[in-house]
Protein backbone atom coordinates (compact mmCIF):
# COMPACT_ATOMS: atom_id res chain seq x y z
CA UNK A 1 0.00 0.00 0.00
CA UNK A 2 1.28 2.82 -0.63
CA UNK A 3 2.01 6.47 1.50
CA UNK A 4 2.65 8.71 -1.09
CA UNK A 5 -0.80 10.49 -0.76
CA UNK A 6 -0.91 9.96 3.08
CA UNK A 7 0.08 14.00 4.61
CA UNK A 8 1.29 12.17 7.78
CA UNK A 9 3.77 9.87 6.26
CA UNK A 10 7.53 10.21 7.96
CA UNK A 11 5.26 12.16 11.05
CA UNK A 12 5.62 10.80 14.03
CA UNK A 13 3.32 11.42 16.74
CA UNK A 14 6.04 12.85 18.85
CA UNK A 15 6.61 15.46 16.11
CA UNK A 16 3.43 16.32 16.04
CA UNK A 17 2.79 16.90 19.48
CA UNK A 18 6.01 18.98 20.04
CA UNK A 19 5.81 21.24 16.90
CA UNK A 20 1.87 21.66 18.36
CA UNK A 21 3.16 22.83 21.95
CA UNK A 22 5.62 25.12 20.42
CA UNK A 23 3.25 26.76 18.29
CA UNK A 24 0.22 26.73 20.59
CA UNK A 25 1.93 26.29 24.07
CA UNK A 26 0.25 23.48 26.37
CA UNK A 27 -2.73 26.12 27.70
CA UNK A 28 -4.14 26.80 23.91
CA UNK A 29 -3.63 23.38 22.60
CA UNK A 30 -5.59 22.04 25.69
CA UNK A 31 -8.70 24.24 24.43
CA UNK A 32 -8.36 22.91 21.21
CA UNK A 33 -8.15 19.48 22.70
CA UNK A 34 -9.41 19.63 25.88
CA UNK A 35 -8.00 16.48 27.47
CA UNK A 36 -6.34 15.89 30.61
CA UNK A 37 -2.23 15.74 29.11
CA UNK A 38 -2.55 18.31 27.77
CA UNK A 39 -4.37 21.14 30.64
CA UNK A 40 -3.00 18.79 34.18
CA UNK A 41 0.45 19.23 34.26
CA UNK A 42 1.36 18.53 31.00
CA UNK A 43 4.64 17.17 29.50
CA UNK A 44 5.56 15.67 26.02
CA UNK A 45 6.18 11.89 27.71
CA UNK A 46 2.87 11.52 29.79
CA UNK A 47 0.82 12.86 26.27
CA UNK A 48 2.48 10.64 24.09
CA UNK A 49 2.22 7.86 26.38
CA UNK A 50 -1.85 8.74 26.76
CA UNK A 51 -2.24 9.46 23.23
CA UNK A 52 -0.59 5.88 22.07
CA UNK A 53 -3.69 3.93 23.49
CA UNK A 54 -5.89 6.44 22.97
CA UNK A 55 -7.41 6.52 19.41
CA UNK A 56 -9.94 9.00 19.47
CA UNK A 57 -7.54 11.41 21.27
CA UNK A 58 -4.68 10.85 18.77
CA UNK A 59 -6.91 11.36 15.66
CA UNK A 60 -8.05 14.66 17.27
CA UNK A 61 -4.28 15.21 17.65
CA UNK A 62 -3.68 14.58 14.05
CA UNK A 63 -6.49 16.39 12.59
CA UNK A 64 -5.51 19.65 14.49
CA UNK A 65 -1.77 19.04 13.34
CA UNK A 66 -3.45 18.88 9.62
CA UNK A 67 -5.82 22.09 9.69
CA UNK A 68 -2.81 24.14 11.44
CA UNK A 69 -0.30 23.10 8.56
CA UNK A 70 -3.15 23.63 5.82
CA UNK A 71 -3.61 27.08 7.21
CA UNK A 72 0.23 27.67 7.02
CA UNK A 73 0.67 28.89 10.50
CA UNK A 74 2.96 26.07 11.29
CA UNK A 75 6.56 25.15 9.69
CA UNK A 76 7.45 25.81 6.57
CA UNK A 77 9.58 22.72 5.40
Amino acid sequence: MSQSNNPLHGITLAMMVTELVEHYGWPELGRHIPIRCFTQDPSIKSSLTFLRRTPWAREKVEALYLLTRQQGAVWQK
